[in-house]
């Protein structure tokens, strides 16, 4: 951001929040994919997707979401895009809540004020 802080965004609840996520290309073996979006869907202000997780996440770090999730990625997907939203201010576990590790999915990564309202979809 050319010398500007990051910040993830202030968004407090899920019904205000702009989601972004990928799309699997083996959907039909990801069986709660289509629950979780449809879900989104019906719960978040909007969802998007631009094709790259690394620049969704990088765009939750800097509050352009406010929060991301999706399954099937590989470290290079995600590594930076953690670093980025827990030096942001933001919040990134497992869909049980539990502490993430780059070299498993699924992933939930957000402001950390909506994360509690997004795992309750993704549990």
């Amino acid at each position: 951001m050319n010398g500007r802080k990051i910040q993830v965004s202030e968004t407090e609840k899920l019904g205000e929040a702009l989601l972004v996520t990928g799309f699997p290309y083996d959907a039909s073996e990801r069986e709660n994919f289509a629950r979780h979006f449809t879900e989104f869907t019906h719960k978040a202000r909007g969802i998007r997707r631009d094709g790259s997780a690394a620049i969704d996440m990088a765009y939750v770090a800097c509050g352009r979401f406010d929060g991301f999730w999706e399954e099937g990625l590989n470290a290079w997907d995600v590594a930076a895009g953690v670093l980025l939203i827990e030096e942001a201010g933001g919040r990134v576990s497992y869909y049980d809540d539990s502490p993430f590790s780059i070299y498993a999915p699924p992933i939930c990564a957000d402001n950390g004020l909506i994360h509690a309202e997004m795992l309750v979809i993704l549990d």
